[in-house]
């Protein structure tokens, strides 16, 4: 008996190997070695195509970029090649850009080539110091500018340490120590950008993502009565490194139901969600995102549990849902070349109140980082506009998580319910497309009563 029940169990796994292998070749999901090549063909496109217009358009000739292996600037890590996971011992990159003879170098202060495009060079048996190779690197190309990662404000540009920093500047000569600028917009702009390539990536990326997210909201997942949020939560877990992905954050699922008051935006935002037996006439709200070739997504949705005489979602919540939709539309509609973040939140929020919505805007850049370098459209406790990150404008070929909220009175639960979206939104030539379509409906999740 034992026997027959280890073989059945070994049947089941094996069953269960299977379908998701079969799934992870339906989304073409890349073995290690095919996604290395990918990894590397992009960034080969984006230091020859897209590093010199960046470097060009903020007037920056020479980027110097500094990081110590386990201690890696922001940036840095979104430059090094697939077989590289860390920066190594003191790792020096210098760009430099020379836009009359239209040409970039791309060059290593470190014993190694780092991946194909940018070389070594530093002898250190000629040159035992790592800094007075720079120095002499940066002396014979003399720039007007050497742009270094220091940004009081931008996060993800501020990657130099004091320590690299101070030797740095104590390696240079007086002249050229007076034409280090930060070189936060640079960054931003290496960071936020994204090229062709890339977008046809992160289409399939948000496609996966929606379509674990369906998948979360049906019976074969949730069993009301028995499947609490935090199964869900795990199952989506689960299902991200069964195809071979990662997630970027921890999933969470929340409830809102009939006779229970709406939590407030402190509680929704900065607390922990609670573990809740999932029953029918639930309103689900999932956020989740996941990662994969150096992208990230980032997605809210809504799903509903039908009731026991229920054959779809009651109008009152559909009509709620079109209201997040709404929002939604009026946001993007604002989003203009050259607008900061905080024109745009003042804007569309202005807008959604004339229309009669209850809004709450808080949109991020999305990319190679989940919150990522670019404007700042608002944030949940800053509705009057965010000092300086929301005074950057916005720029073209970017991705912006479109993520809000409205809330809307419900009568027939005789309380207020809030419709809580986030939707990758690519913003090219003078547009917003989403990613990857939106959600348009509330999901029914039908039960065998």
């Amino acid at each position: 008996m034992r026997k027959i029940i280890f073989q059945l169990l070994l049947v089941t796994v094996l069953i269960s190997c299977n379908q998701q292998e079969t799934k992870k070749n339906t989304y073409n999901i890349l073995d290690e070695k095919e996604r290395a090549i990918l990894r590397d063909e992009i960034l080969e496109d984006r230091f020859n195509n897209l590093l010199p217009k960046i470097m060009d358009d903020t007037d920056i000739d020479m980027w110097v970029v500094i990081s110590r292996e386990y201690n890696e600037d922001p940036v840095i890590k979104t430059m090094l090649p697939s077989v590289w996971l860390n920066a190594r011992r003191r790792t020096i990159l210098v760009f430099y850009r020379d836009k009359e003879k239209n040409t970039i170098e791309k060059l290593a202060v470190a014993r190694y080539d780092v991946g194909k495009s940018i070389k070594s060079s530093w002898n250190k048996e000629e040159e035992p110091n790592q800094w007075k190779a720079l120095s002499r690197i940066i002396e014979e190309r003399n720039p007007a500018k050497i742009g270094v990662n220091i940004s009081k404000h931008f996060a993800i540009a501020d990657g130099l340490v004091k320590t690299d920093y101070d030797e740095f500047v104590a390696n240079l000569s007086v002249a050229n120590q007076k034409k280090i600028v930060s070189a936060e917009k640079l960054a931003i702009g290496w960071i936020e950008t994204r090229t062709p390539k890339e977008m046809e990536l992160f289409r399939k990326l948000v496609k996966i993502t929606h379509d674990i997210v369906d998948e979360a909201f049906t019976n074969n997942v949730i069993k009301p009565g028995e499947t609490t949020t935090d199964d869900v939560v795990w199952w989506m877990r689960q299902k991200v490194t069964d195809l071979g992905l990662d997630t970027w954050f921890h999933p969470t699922i929340d409830i809102q139901r009939n006779k229970e008051p709406l939590k407030s935006h402190i509680y929704s935002f900065s607390k922990a969600k609670d573990n809740q037996v999932i029953l029918p006439g639930d309103l689900l709200h999932c956020d989740f995102g996941i990662s994969y070739i150096g992208l990230n997504t980032d997605c809210q949705q809504h799903a509903y549990v039908l009731g026991k005489d229920e054959t779809e979602v009651p109008v009152f919540l559909a009509d709620a849902f079109a209201k997040g939709n709404r929002l939604q539309d009026i946001l993007t509609t604002n989003m203009k070349t050259g607008k900061t973040g905080n024109e745009i939140l003042l804007a569309s929020l202005n807008q959604a109140k004339e229309e009669g919505l209850r809004p709450s805007i808080y949109s991020h850049p999305l990319g190679l980082f989940g919150h990522s370098s670019g404007t700042t459209i608002g944030m949940w406790d800053s509705q009057g506009g965010v000092p300086v990150n929301g005074d950057y404008p916005l720029h073209k070929n970017t991705v912006y998580a479109i993520e809000l909220n409205v809330t809307v009175a419900i009568k027939e639960w005789q309380k207020d319910i809030r419709i809580m979206l986030e939707e990758a939104g690519f913003f090219g030539d003078g547009k917003h497309e989403y990613v990857n379509e939106r959600q348009e409906a509330i999901k029914p999740i039908k039960i065998n009563y």
